[in-house]
């Protein structure tokens, strides 16, 4: 059958009801395209041609009720094959097949089934049984259903502790790298402690040493002062008292002396008559005249003490 758009013509001739007969047309492919766009063909005749596999949009031809795949050259079936889930009817026999793809389970509405004459797995095989007539194909149908959603399940077991064995091995990795982490932490964090109590231990010597070449400084200087101090006492108080009382001693000598020269000149003088020479006459004669009471005085008291 060639191509174009005379073939969508031509399978629209072949189109009988609900039922399409592409058998014995040597097809060496499906024309998805052109059969898609026949959605009143649920009943899809295509045994005996030279097909080896099924395009994987195959299986957008959910309109599917009834599908004759029979003697032809299949090895295996699309792995979405289970999209054709109207599917009720399946004829695989004398084709290539030695397993099923897993979304063959999710043929819900398949009731009839026939697998005879294809290299199946032991298991499969026996599983699917012989299909010799209407019963066991129909039986057939609900065991391979049965099997495949069983080989599912163990599938999504594997998969979900495929998964599971995944996260914790990322949790594991997590925690080893949260670990190393606080690790380097704690060591940069116990380094820079050192660090720092090195810093202080060198302060602290630094300091001490400043104070010791202070102290041996102050002791030296100490040292030198000392002979200085004890061999020459200080002397600056005596010598400050000694020239004030002299200063004290020469002003009443000089005051004595102007006394006696003013006594002498209103004494011996033309000038005695003078009234400055007259009281200096007196107060000289009062002043003589205490002193001899004051001796008078002395004497009648040591006489008085003598007796």
């Amino acid at each position: 059958m060639s191509r174009g758009g005379g073939k969508g013509q031509s399978l629209k001739d072949k189109l009988d009801g609900n039922e399409l007969d592409l058998s014995l047309c040597d097809l060496n492919e499906v024309p998805v395209r052109e059969l898609a766009a026949l959605p009143k063909a649920t009943v899809l005749d295509l045994s005996c041609n030279n097909l080896i596999s099924l395009p994987s949009d195959f299986c957008s031809l959910m309109h599917l009720v009834k599908l004759d795949l029979s003697k032809n050259r299949l090895q295996q079936l699309p792995l979405d094959f289970g999209r054709l889930v109207n599917l009720q009817h399946l004829d695989l026999l004398n084709n290539r097949l030695v397993t099923l793809p897993v979304s063959f389970a999710q043929l819900k509405n398949l009731k009839w089934l026939d697998l005879k004459d294809n290299p199946l797995d032991p298991v499969l095989a026996k599983v699917a049984g012989d299909c010799l007539d209407e019963k066991q194909c129909k039986q057939a149908a609900v065991k391979v259903l049965q099997h495949m959603k069983a080989i599912q399940s163990e599938q999504d077991r594997q998969r979900q502790r495929k998964l599971q064995a995944e996260r914790e091995m990322e949790k594991k990795r997590e925690a080893e790298q949260r670990a190393k982490e606080a690790q380097e932490r704690e060591l940069r964090k116990r380094e820079k402690a050192e660090e720092k109590e090195r810093r202080r231990r060198e302060y602290d010597a630094q300091k001490a040493a400043k104070q010791e070449v202070e102290k041996k400084t102050k002791k030296e200087t100490m040292q030198t002062r000392k002979p200085t101090s004890s061999s020459r006492p200080p002397q600056p108080p005596r010598h400050k008292h000694s020239s004030w009382s002299r200063s004290v001693l020469r002003i009443l000598l000089f005051l004595l002396l102007c006394v006696l020269c003013v006594l002498a000149t209103c004494k011996l003088t033309e000038l005695q008559r003078q009234p400055l020479c007259v009281s200096v006459n007196t107060l000289y004669e009062d002043v003589v005249a205490a002193l001899q009471n004051h001796k008078t005085l002395q004497n009648m008291l040591q006489q008085n003490s003598q007796h």
